[in-house]
């Protein structure tokens, strides 16, 4: 019989594709007695890649949330995608995590995607535990990934132990404990690094530290991100599966929030049930959501909870509220968003943690008569991905959206077939670039003055930002110049003013979003009509629609004043190839625009690091085969945006 546990974990499994995420997840909830038979990836029957595409497919495309007891630790485990055109499915749960297994491949070892997860995992403070699988695969190389970990993902991993007859089906991981001396050895020296107690008891007792005092060290440091426990095993076959539960149980951080604290939650995935009513996800961080509460949402609107579920022993079960620590599901936020806070953002919400998509493409009904329809089906997969960032484009009438890959444009396309009924086609795929101003500027227009249609002034100054900024906006003037009859208080109309702001940045002096900027409104004024100083004018009474209509024209007035540039997406390289092989590759990455680092050559391997274009990665993929006889192997991954050189591309 399932109780609620005092201590919850929220965990999530990462990994590179194909490295057994959802594999291990299906062994988790099986020795843990919540399902009675493993399901296969293959065979499409797993508990968390329940997606009619997922089970096509063999990938998982969404975050999926499922509930297993280890002792009194209770886990909310989620399954990710390991994929990088789904990687803001990741993105999204990073925020809700107490900590993580990130899950490496014995065979293929330490991927691009693992080195990307791990810096993320870093920036957020996220504790993590590495799971080596596959340990039973032929080919499967224990040491040598010990060695890439500490090589490429560059964090204090420790072995926990170490694997017998690694590469058969009879592989196994024993853990290693107080009697093992040199294990005991290496552990106190790791952790001493951070503790100079323990150095110090280390040095004056001969007996070594006691080894309780060790692992509760190890549990700290673990808990602190200084330290990453190594346990190795085989999703497939169970082994060292059990050891591993007992690292997560033991070894990373439970949930600690009060679930009679002030209300704080993070609404991280959005869903549609089987009558298309929006289901939210959440985590807890603080206090309790009850049925029939109304929840202000971060985006300011509000809505009634009719329903709730918190997930226990596998799926959500029906409970009347969700607490602190736990992840539910709420019905009855319909105007719920990906991201909306509920009540004090308590949490860590740190922002887009990967790569926005560097690509888009227009969605064309094959049926002109299903262009509403469209409309409404990928409003409504922009509700669950808001990054796919749907954008209009009046003079063609069509619909565009941003893309990470041609994997992700292919769910789209069938996910619209199959859940929606709308035959649809992808235009070309092209990048995404940005614009970013050139210099400072300012404008205005003033209020009655001859030619100005609106019954308001707005004045906007335009400076660049730091690189990465994004938009800032800021108020520079009298706050008596507020219309406070219109916009209530100073924080409404700035709020407001960010917004018209936000909207006209969207579309650059060359038809890209405009970004890394700061915009000051140093001009401010309105007329009310009446009062003392009445004056029998033809200027009618301002309103809010004279700033929202007026914001947009000053603005670009001032960006063409200062003028932008654009720049494209850039790709961050790395290859390894054989040493006699790299003046052909750096004859075609200069071929390819590339900027390149001094080689680091080795007697057999070289590794070239180099910042190409995004658009012509795909062109070195081609061609890398042939310039290394089929033996270098190429990793990308977002280096951000560098300007265009020659003419600008208009969008």
């Amino acid at each position: 019989m399932w109780r609620v546990s005092q201590k919850t974990l929220n965990l999530g499994i990462l990994a590179h594709v194909d490295a057994g995420k959802t594999t291990l997840t299906e062994r988790l909830l099986y020795d843990s007695g919540v399902i009675d038979q493993l399901g296969a990836v293959d065979a499409g029957t797993t508990q968390t890649d329940s997606l009619p595409l997922e089970r096509q497919r063999g990938i998982t495309i969404k975050s999926a949330v499922a509930s297993f007891p280890i002792g009194d630790v209770a886990i909310n485990l989620i399954d990710t995608p390991g994929h990088p055109d789904f990687i803001a499915e990741v993105d999204r749960v990073l925020n809700v995590l107490d900590g993580v297994v990130l899950v490496i491949s014995a065979v293929e070892s330490v991927q691009a995607q693992t080195r990307i997860l791990m810096r993320s995992l870093q920036r957020l403070e996220i504790p993590a535990l590495l799971f080596v699988n596959k340990i039973d695969r032929p080919g499967a190389n224990p040491e040598g990934v010990l060695r890439d970990i500490a090589s490429r993902l560059k964090v204090a991993a420790f072995a926990m132990g170490c694997v017998t007859s690694a590469g058969t089906h009879a592989a196994s991981f024993t853990v290693s404990g107080a009697d093992d001396a040199g294990f005991t050895t290496g552990l106190t020296e790791l952790l001493a690094e951070h503790n100079d107690g323990l150095l110090a008891a280390y040095v004056q007792n001969d007996a070594g530290v006691p080894y309780g005092q060790l692992r509760a060290e190890l549990a700290g440091q673990t808990r602190r991100g200084h330290v990453y426990p190594v346990f190795f095993g085989s999703a497939i076959t169970g082994a060292g599966i059990a050891q591993l539960m007992a690292g997560i149980a033991g070894l990373l951080p439970t949930s600690d929030g009060d679930a009679d604290g002030p209300l704080s939650g993070s609404i991280f995935k959005i869903e549609r049930g089987s009558s298309a009513e929006k289901i939210a996800y959440v985590r807890m961080f603080s206090g309790t959501v009850h049925v029939r509460d109304r929840l202000q949402l971060g985006s300011g609107l509000g809505d009634k909870v009719t329903a709730a579920a918190v997930f226990e022993r596998g799926p959500a079960v029906q409970r009347q509220a969700v607490c602190a620590g736990q992840i539910g599901k709420l019905w009855g936020l319909a105007r719920a968003r990906v991201g909306d806070r509920i009540g004090d953002p308590a949490g860590s919400d740190a922002g887009l943690q990967f790569a926005p998509p560097t690509l888009e493409s227009a969605v064309v009904p094959c049926d002109p008569g299903d262009k509403n329809r469209l409309r409404v089906a990928l409003g409504q997969l922009a509700e669950q991905d808001p990054l796919i960032n749907l954008r209009q484009d009046d003079e063609r009438q069509e619909i565009y959206v941003s893309l990470y890959g041609a994997v992700q444009k292919e769910v789209i396309q069938a996910t619209l077939a199959d859940d929606f009924n709308v035959a649809a086609t992808f235009r070309e795929t092209t990048m995404i670039c940005i614009e970013r101003p050139l210099g400072s500027a300012s404008a205005l227009e003033v209020l009655q003055s001859d030619g100005h249609p609106y019954s308001a002034t707005v004045g906007l100054h335009v400076e660049p930002g730091p690189v990465d900024s994004g938009i800032g906006f800021r108020l520079d003037f009298d706050p008596c110049l507020v219309p406070l009859y219109i916009y209530k208080t100073a924080g409404h109309f700035a709020e407001a003013m960010t917004q018209y702001i936000l909207y006209t940045c969207e579309k650059g002096l060359y038809g890209w979003r405009v970004t890394d900027c700061v915009v000051t409104m140093n001009e401010c004024n309105y007329y009310i009509g009446d009062g003392p100083t009445k004056r029998v004018l033809p200027t009618p009474r301002t309103t809010a629609a004279d700033f929202r209509k007026l914001t947009p024209l000053v603005l670009m007035d001032a960006l063409r004043q200062a003028g932008t540039v654009v720049c494209q997406p850039i790709a961050r390289v790395r290859l390894e190839l054989p040493a006699p092989r790299i003046g052909d590759v750096l004859s075609a990455l200069a071929r390819l625009g590339a900027d390149t680092e001094m080689p680091l050559s080795g007697a057999e391997l070289s590794v070239v690091m180099a910042m190409l274009p995004s658009a012509q990665v795909r062109s070195l993929q081609e061609q890398l085969p042939g310039l290394t006889g089929g033996e270098g192997v190429l990793d990308a991954s977002f280096g951000g945006y560098e300007p265009v050189h020659g003419s600008f591309p208009r969008r």
